[in-house]
């Protein structure tokens, strides 16, 4: 028997449940003591085991129930593009091509049809989240079908962006996945910036959005070094330990309290690790109130909306789809705002790169004021 519910809602619902089961990990890693950090392209771009484990549990998950799923997630060798009930893997030198940058006559390796034992089952988690099946769907998204899902198959060609098929449509319903936005901050003890971030696209636009914060609630101090408490991540006195935010454009964003900035305040969140001069010459013509820098752009969205800051301010290119398309939905289910530097939409199509290359501006209110202020200096800088 079909079920009743529409496409995005079930999507959302597994996403929800997937996510929960992320933060069962990401702190099972911690407690089990073995990181497994390994260096990506640099001393501030880490990956950890528990990257790895979240990464093929929520995609690995998120493809037995959806099949035709297009994911895009950011760790282990490449992301995940989800064929039928095949898995191909596009490894990443391929997969983080430019539109512009050809392949030079090579095909693109893959990694097909990884059998289920490829996969520990304590991995796959197959529930949904009831509480938004009973939700109603936004009627611009109710038409979504499974045929939206579709994915043409890859033919040898000489541009990256021309791996469909003769006649065939880009996939039009994809997901983007980080798995430990934040893993530098992991690495050295500073939970609560840590999150796990789902989120959901459809023709391009940031529609629906999953962000859990696995150590919600977690006491630290922040002088205290990770390694020396690894068996000592709880939640304090009569809290739940973690928690899991997540929202839909045109319902609403739920699993937090919606709070404000204190009024006339300007006080920016930024880069704890990603500092540069056009970021500093951003923030600073800003005339903030108060700066603070801290790690993930899930954890700076959600300073946003519980009024610990104003406005997110990154004037660099390090920033990418899988780390903005969960938590821009959050913030514009709130009517806040998030763009380029320029002022421009963020684009979440299978083709678009994965870079965004003109930074990242966003505030809960007063959006105006800080696009306003974002100097033609820093702004000749970033290119989109």
């Amino acid at each position: 028997m079909a079920s009743s519910h529409t496409v995005l809602m079930r999507l959302v619902a597994s996403a929800y449940s997937i996510a929960q089961n992320a933060g069962t990990i990401v702190r099972r890693v911690i407690a089990e003591g073995d990181l497994g950090i390994v260096q990506k392209t640099s001393a501030t771009d880490l990956q950890t085991k528990a990257d790895r484990l979240v990464q093929m549990s929520i995609c690995t998950s998120l493809a037995r129930k959806f099949p035709k799923l297009t994911i895009i997630g950011e760790e282990a060798k490449s992301p995940f593009l989800v064929m039928g009930a095949m898995v191909t893997i596009v490894i990443n030198e391929y997969a983080a091509l430019k539109p512009e940058d050809g392949l030079n006559g090579r095909t693109p390796p893959t990694s097909t049809d990884l059998p289920p034992g490829e996969v520990d089952q304590e991995l796959i988690e197959d529930g949904q989240w009831e509480e938004i099946l009973k939700q109603p769907c936004p009627s611009q998204y109710s038409a979504i079908k499974e045929e939206d899902h579709t994915v043409a198959v890859f033919r040898h060609q000489k541009r990256a962006s021309d791996f469909f098929t003769d006649g065939c449509e880009p996939p039009s319903l994809v997901v983007w996945v980080d798995p430990l936005d934040g893993t530098k901050e992991y690495t050295e003890g500073l939970l609560d910036n840590v999150t796990v971030l789902i989120g959901i696209a459809y023709e391009g636009k940031a529609i629906a959005g999953i962000i859990n914060q696995p150590y919600y609630n977690y006491q630290n101090d922040e002088k205290e070094k990770l390694r020396e408490h690894r068996n000592e991540a709880e939640a304090g006195p009569d809290a739940v330990l973690g928690r899991t935010i997540w929202g839909v454009l045109g319902l609403g964003a739920f699993g937090f309290q919606l709070k404000e900035a204190p009024a006339g305040k300007h006080i920016i969140t930024t880069t704890r690790s990603h500092g540069s001069k056009l970021v500093t010459d951003c923030v600073s013509a800003m005339s903030p109130d108060a700066v603070l820098r801290v790690g993930g752009a899930g954890n700076k969205i959600i300073q946003l909306i519980e009024g610990k800051a104003s406005a997110y301010v990154f004037a660099s290119p390090g920033c990418k789809k899988w780390d903005t398309c969960a938590p821009e939905v959050i913030l514009h289910a709130v009517g806040g705002k998030l763009t380029d530097i320029h002022g421009n939409a963020l684009q979440y199509d299978k083709e678009v790169k994965h870079m965004n290359s003109a930074g990242v501006l966003a505030a809960l209110r007063n959006y105006e004021y800080y696009a306003s202020r974002v100097p033609e200096s820093v702004k000749s800088a970033l290119v989109p």
